[in-house]
């Protein structure tokens, strides 16, 4: 008979014990799962790169030139910051330079009336100019070499704007 009490009370026990399991998982579940949704909330986002050019819009408003894309390896530079830039020289703006930095880089730009470039000490540069009736003209500019590109080229003399400009190694 000691026997068969134990048995049913520890059977008892059993079922109580589980009952009560069952009966809180759900709130814990719910619990851990708002604790799991605001811990998600208040994580910063993803950095998802656009390679839109950094301050572009001021660089607009202060030089009048506009710098669209790139991947960060030409970067605009103060001309008087070194020897050795990539220089554009235009009729509208004041002599304008760049940093080309890495094996090769790319940016997508406009400046207008541009007629002459240097090629930065390190890196040859393969320039795009457009004019509004024309198609693009592309241009080798060698490694510090002073090329004449644009309106100083064409017959016409017609306002050619730098559109692209690729740099390699």
């Amino acid at each position: 008979m000691k026997l068969a009490r134990r048995i049913i009370a520890t059977g008892a026990a059993a079922a109580a014990c589980a009952a009560a399991l069952v009966s809180t998982t759900p709130s814990l579940q719910a619990s851990g799962s708002d604790t799991q949704m605001k811990a998600a909330d208040e994580q910063p986002g993803y950095a998802v790169e656009d390679f839109n050019y950094p301050g572009a819009e001021i660089i607009k408003e202060e030089k009048g030139i506009t710098l669209k894309r790139g991947d960060g390896h030409i970067i605009l530079a103060d001309c008087s910051s070194g020897p050795g830039l990539l220089e554009v020289v235009s009729r509208k703006n004041e002599k304008i330079c760049f940093r080309t930095t890495g094996t090769s880089g790319y940016l997508t730009l406009e400046i207008p009336s541009v007629h002459i470039i240097k090629g930065s000490a390190g890196h040859t540069a393969n320039v795009t100019l457009t004019t509004p009736e024309t198609k693009p003209q592309e241009v080798e500019v060698a490694k510090g070499e002073w090329t004449p590109v644009g309106e100083a080229t064409d017959p016409q003399g017609r306002e050619y704007v730098l559109v692209e400009i690729r740099t390699s190694r």
